[in-house]
């Protein structure tokens, strides 16, 4: 264990620390593979069973809205593809059409959360595409019509796909075209759907106990081994197993540790393709934002306090401006996103708005070429861009940087902090 990432270690803790990950991900396999397939019917009879469709494509087909409480601090810029991928049995391809001019990605985790690979818009482009995905047991040979053959460290790929959607309606329908267009084949072009046991039931995000653990990071671990250099003393003594758990589990949870990026903003989550040994780091993430891509991809820069360091509150009035020439700068798009702090959800408004960002209708620049949000529970009237708060409820905004410039990627961008008015 690094000791200059690990301070809180002590008895088990350090062993939970660098094997919590690869927990999670197994539970977040069974909360998120599907009990049916479209055709084959249920993985099992038994609706208790944990028994799940892998190698399966899900899709969400609208944007989510204040109704929508099963994910904390949502985006209001994509839909979402889901699948599981398990390599035991040799390839799975992904199949994906042609998507025009739009933004999507997929992005490939390892079982230990490290984001390894993408297909999409920023590194594959937009083209129709057969994405060869394999395990490290497999040196067959990979067919000519195959775009991208991708090696996978071990053999369950958890593949998180956004899509971005401009409206509800028409725009929404061709993503859905498109959605339902992508495939998940073995090597003949035969479906590659497959039941496995998940072991555990997904739901249940509490602290695990410690036989539970122990069963399901030892299985996960037969499958998905550490990466090469990292040293991991498994299995644990089981005595001081229970309250290691508790405590770096509670720990994770409370300590928030986000890169400072000025004015009152900070990004939670720096990696690019790999935590490396950065096993506190790794631990913290899969506890609170497990599914996080590479900040190549996307960086999400949040802000919870103005320019005073005082907690925003919908009882205040807010403006957020980029001064000419200093605005974001991103190759595919960007957001400014609304929050309840109190469950972390979107803010129910007269204007349906949650967010903002380059492509909201309307967007008013100022005659010098300058961009004001105000952030505010009243209506400030027209001509001007706003993101409705919370009346007299604390929130904080989060800004979504898609395929971000370099100086974003470097924490070199001057951030301009939110002026109570």
């Amino acid at each position: 264990m690094n000791s200059k990432t690990d301070p809180i270690a002590h008895g088990c803790d350090d062993v939970v620390i660098q094997t919590l990950p690869l927990f999670e991900m197994m539970r977040m396999r069974a909360a998120t593979t599907a009990r049916r397939h479209p055709t084959l019917g249920f993985a099992a009879a038994d609706p208790k069973s944990n028994a799940r469709w892998v190698n399966q494509f899900t899709h969400t087909h609208r944007r989510l809205g204040p109704e929508d409480k099963e994910v904390v601090s949502p985006n209001n810029d994509t839909v979402y593809s889901n699948a599981w991928l398990d390599l035991s049995e040799g390839p799975v391809v992904i199949e994906t059409p042609d998507m025009g001019d739009r933004y999507w990605t997929l992005g490939l985790l390892d079982a230990w959360t490290n984001p390894f690979a993408y297909v999409g818009r920023r590194t594959t482009g937009n083209r129709s595409q057969r994405t060869l995905v394999h395990g490290p047991g497999w040196h067959g040979i990979v067919p000519a019509d195959i775009t991208l053959t991708v090696a996978a460290p071990g053999n369950d790929v958890w593949v998180i796909g956004r899509h971005l959607v401009e409206d509800d309606g028409e725009d929404a329908a061709r993503v859905r075209a498109s959605q339902s267009a992508m495939r998940l084949v073995r090597l003949d072009g035969a479906d590659a759907a497959m039941r496995v046991d998940t072991w555990i039931d997904g739901r249940d995000a509490g602290i695990p106990t410690a036989d539970l653990y122990l069963r399901i990071v030892s299985a996960a671990l037969r499958r998905n081994p550490p990466l090469p250099g990292e040293r991991l003393a498994w299995p644990p003594a089981a005595a001081g197993l229970a309250p290691s758990l508790t405590t770096v589990y509670e720990r994770l949870r409370a300590n928030n540790q986000p890169h400072d990026l000025g004015g009152g903003w900070a990004i939670p989550v720096m990696v690019k393709n790999n935590w490396g040994d950065d096993y506190l780091t790794r631990a913290r993430i899969a506890r609170n934002f497990i599914g996080a891509l590479g900040i190549e991809e996307a960086m999400y820069p949040t802000a919870e306090v103005d320019a005073r360091g005082v907690p925003l509150n919908g009882s205040q009035r807010y403006e957020l401006r980029f001064a000419p020439g200093k605005g974001l700068k991103v190759d595919a798009f960007w957001s400014l996103t609304m929050y309840r702090r109190s469950d972390c959800l979107f803010v129910a408004n007269a204007i349906d708005r949650y967010s903002i960002g380059d492509r909201t209708p309307g967007l008013h620049h100022d005659a010098d070429g300058g961009l004001a949000i105000r952030l505010q529970a009243e209506d400030p009237g027209p001509g001007v861009n706003w993101l409705p708060a919370p009346k007299g409820e604390s929130f904080y905004v989060v800004l979504r940087l898609y395929q971000p410039h370099a100086d974003h990627l470097a924490l070199t961008f001057d951030y301009p902090p939110i002026q109570p008015l």
